[in-house]
C-alpha cells in the first residue's frame, strides 16, 4: 500500500510539472534565448526598394553597418506580407542580432515577430509601426500633417476648397490625415470637398484626384499624404490645365518632390519632411543601448518634421 501511494504521489509531481512546462510564454523563451552582448548582424526589410525612401533607408544601413562594424543583409518584400514573414524567418535562421523592418502589414507580422523575440533578437519596426516589436522609430505624422495642411491653408488666404488625396490605411497615413484635419479647424474658411485614397503611388494620386476634380470644379488647394500621391496630384492638375488655379503640398520631401519644388510652374509648392536616415540610425542606436542594458523607457521614437518649400529650398538636405 505504502508503495502504491508513494508511486501516486510521484505521478502528481509529475502532472504538475509538465502542466507547467506546457504554461510557459514567450517571455520565458525570451530568457532561455541566447543573450545578445553586442551587434554584429543587421537584417533591414524594406517594403518596397523601388521607392526611394527605402533606398535612401538601405544606404544609411549600409553607412551605420559599416561604422558599428555588423554584417548587413538587406531584403525586399515588394509590398508582400507572406514575402516578410519568410524573410523573418531567415534572418532566425541566420541568427542576426538586430532586425529593422518596415512592415506592409502593421498586425500581420506579429507572429513572425515573436518568433524573432523568442530567439533573443531584437526587433525595431521603422517607418510604420508592427506589433511586437521591441520598438517603433516613425515620423511624427501628426505634425506633418499639420505642418503640410497649415502651410496650405495659409498660402490660401485661409479660404477655399480643397481635395484630399488619402492612402492606403496603415498606421503613418492616419497620422498624417489626422493631422491634416486638425490643422483645418484653425482654418474655418476652408473645405475639404473630396478626399480619396490613393494606393501610395504617383499613378493612383494622379487617377483619383483627376476623378475629384472632374466632380468638384470650384477647388483651389489639394493635400496629397506622400510625395508621390500628391506629385500625381499636381501632374492631374496640369493636364486640366489648371495649375494657375491650384495649389498642392505633400509630405516626405523626397527627391522627387525637392526637383518638383524647382521646377517652374509645378502647383507643388511645399513638403513637410521625413527622414529615413534617421530611422535608421535611431534603430542601431536603440538596439546598441538595449545590449548594454541601458533600454530607453520610451518604445516610440519620433522623428519631427519640418516645412520645405519654395522658400527653403536650397537649404535642405534632403535624403
Amino acid at each position: 500500500m505504502r508503495s502504491k501511494k508513494i508511486i501516486a504521489a510521484m505521478a502528481a509531481i509529475l502532472s504538475a510539472s509538465l502542466a507547467l512546462t506546457g504554461c510557459s510564454n514567450g517571455d520565458e523563451d525570451r530568457q532561455s534565448a541566447p543573450k545578445r552582448t553586442e551587434i554584429k548582424s543587421i537584417g533591414l526589410m524594406v517594403q518596397d526598394m523601388s521607392n526611394p525612401f527605402f533606398s535612401s533607408m538601405d544606404k544609411e544601413a549600409k553607412k551605420e553597418a559599416k561604422r558599428i562594424g555588423a554584417r548587413l543583409n538587406v531584403q525586399d518584400a515588394q509590398l508582400d506580407l507572406a514575402t516578410q514573414d519568410n524573410q523573418i524567418s531567415a534572418f532566425i535562421e541566420q541568427n542576426v542580432d538586430l532586425i529593422i523592418v518596415s512592415a506592409v502589414d502593421e498586425s500581420g507580422l506579429q507572429p513572425a515577430i515573436k518568433r524573432a523575440r523568442d530567439a533573443g533578437i531584437i526587433v525595431v519596426a521603422v517607418d510604420t509601426p508592427a506589433k511586437g516589436a521591441d520598438a517603433i522609430v516613425t515620423t511624427d505624422g501628426v505634425q506633418a500633417g499639420q505642418l503640410a495642411c497649415s502651410y496650405l491653408s495659409e498660402k490660401l488666404g485661409s479660404k477655399g476648397n480643397i481635395l484630399i488625396v488619402d492612402g492606403t490605411p496603415i498606421q503613418t497615413i492616419t497620422d498624417r490625415i489626422k493631422g491634416c484635419k486638425q490643422a483645418l479647424k484653425k482654418y474655418p474658411g476652408i473645405k475639404v470637398v473630396a478626399q480619396q485614397a490613393s494606393k501610395n503611388d504617383r499613378a493612383t494620386g494622379l487617377t483619383v484626384t483627376t476623378d475629384m476634380l472632374t466632380a468638384n470644379k470650384d477647388v483651389q488647394g489639394i493635400f496629397g499624404m506622400n510625395d508621390p500621391s500628391a506629385l500625381g496630384a499636381a501632374l492631374a492638375v496640369e493636364q486640366a490645365g489648371r495649375q494657375d488655379q491650384i495649389i498642392v503640398t505633400g509630405i516626405d520631401a523626397s527627391p522627387q518632390g525637392v526637383d518638383e519644388l524647382k521646377r517652374a510652374g509645378s502647383p507643388f509648392i511645399g513638403a513637410a519632411t521625413q527622414n529615413p536616415r534617421a530611422m535608421v540610425d535611431q534603430a542601431v542606436k536603440f538596439a546598441q543601448d538595449k545590449v548594454k542594458g541601458k533600454t530607453p523607457k520610451k518604445t516610440t521614437i519620433l522623428i519631427p518634421s519640418e516645412m520645405i518649400t519654395r522658400d527653403n529650398v536650397n537649404k535642405y538636405k534632403g535624403w
